[in-house]
């Protein structure tokens, strides 16, 4: 979608339309570089990546893009976070099937399919490990949230064993909590980590650090099921 379309379908000259604008001057970036397609609806030429038709302004189907790309960003594991919402906040906001509702069906099947597109990569983007596995995918390394992917490193796993045994004796929701607290404090370091392994495209380190991520993330959760039951929680 141009920046001109853009500006047509939206004039409010408030802060969330300098967002909007935005965010579609960074699609633009990508749509250049993308094979033309027909609008369905005027035929008229429009860029793969395109939101809506820069001809007739019509919605278009949902296509193949990286969540990266969907959200007009680049390829990187350092995402801000304020500026991830925004985007996607922006872009809902175009999207969302509720602005459709008294359109045709093409245009509602093509709203629901384009704000569900959009609902994957900002769930998959704003975790960090959901966006360190995507990463890894599109390089096509294994996954940490692949099923068959393997814990290989001894000292995680002796590690893992260690803290279980340890969560498993914990007889008071206090000794439970500073459990969650180190694991909260080592899975901060651990994503540090990995933009570190991810600027220097150590894809194996990133693999190691994700699958360590994972592994912190389900203790703490583990551990505050725990705390909850020695609380006398369901």
């Amino acid at each position: 979608m141009s920046v001109a379309v853009a500006a047509k379908v939206s004039r409010r000259r408030d802060g969330f339309y300098v967002i909007f604008m935005s965010v579609m001057a960074n699609r633009t970036d990508f749509e250049a570089n993308e094979a033309v397609t027909a609008c369905w609806s005027c035929k008229g030429p429009v860029p793969a990546g395109a939101l809506f038709c820069g001809t007739c302004a019509t919605i278009q189907p949902s296509r193949p893009l990286d969540h990266f790309a969907r959200l007009g960003l680049r390829q990187s594991f350092d995402l801000e976070e304020t500026d991830l919402q925004q985007r996607y906040f922006a872009l809902q906001a175009r999207l969302h099937p509720d602005r459709f509702a008294n359109r045709s069906a093409a245009e509602r099947a093509a709203s629901l399919a384009q704000a569900t597109d959009l609902n994957e990569a900002y769930r998959t983007l704003r975790d960090p490990l959901l966006r360190a596995a995507y990463l890894l995918s599109l390089a096509g390394a294994e996954s940490p949230t692949d099923s068959f992917a393997t814990v290989e490193n001894p000292e995680l796993l002796m590690e893992s064993l260690e803290r279980r045994e340890e969560l498993a004796a914990a007889e008071s929701p206090g000794a439970v909590q500073a459990m969650i607290d180190a694991a909260e404090r080592d899975a901060v370091k651990c994503v540090s980590s990995l933009s570190a392994a991810f600027a220097a495209n150590d894809l194996a380190a990133a693999s190691r650090l994700a699958i360590r991520l994972k592994y912190l993330e389900k203790l703490a959760e583990e551990a505050r099921a725990r705390v909850a039951r020695l609380r006398g929680g369901p």
